[in-house]
């Protein structure tokens, strides 16, 4: 694997590196060694799976709070996202600012989504299938989350927003003030 460093502090991308022939390729996609050497958490307990229909769909900006933070592993399988991040870490360099990255089943690139940040994506393609590992087990109770257009995170989505959760839609505008220590 190959990482990359991102605009925002302890984020990676990841490139897989494939060793093919004539039946296809071959590449590891998570390694415990590798992951801890480059100052990634390297441990998951859970694999979700989203699947999305329609182009344009928006899920997120979630995020869970301590002591339930969450590091991710994202990975689109099918189609192709916009995938944000946003640092709500206070102590972090590059806080309360966000990172858009393309994932698609084409490159197969993977984002690697520090505890602390919230996260979410909007669908390019329809029939979009999205695999990410977590750190932690989802706690209902530390579930978060911020407003996809809310006007201080300045997120261009590259288009329009078709379909959006209640519940996603319902998250509050940004008050820093009340924004948990994650």
């Amino acid at each position: 694997m190959k990482f990359h460093k991102t605009d925002l502090q302890d984020a990676m991308l990841i490139e897989l590196e494939e060793r093919g022939d004539e039946r296809g390729f071959f590449a590891r996609s998570m390694c415990q060694d590798e992951f801890a050497g480059v100052g990634m958490i390297p441990a998951y307990v859970q694999q979700n799976v989203s699947m999305s229909a329609h182009k344009g769909t928006v899920r997120g900006m979630h995020f869970q709070r301590a002591p339930h933070s969450e590091a991710k592993l994202i990975r689109c399988v099918r189609g192709a996202i916009l995938d944000v991040i946003v640092d709500l870490r206070p102590a972090s360099h590059s806080y309360m600012r966000s990172q858009a990255f393309l994932l698609d089943d084409l490159d197969r690139r993977q984002l690697y989504v520090p505890p602390g940040f919230a996260h979410g994506f909007q669908t390019l393609t329809d029939n979009v299938e999205v695999t990410y590992l977590v750190s932690a087990l989802y706690t209902p109770a530390a579930e978060g989350g911020l407003r996809h257009d809310d006007p201080e995170l300045g997120i261009e989505w590259p288009l329009v927003a078709t379909v959006v959760s209640p519940k996603d839609a319902a998250w509050p505008l940004i008050d820093r003030a009340a924004l948990p220590a994650l």
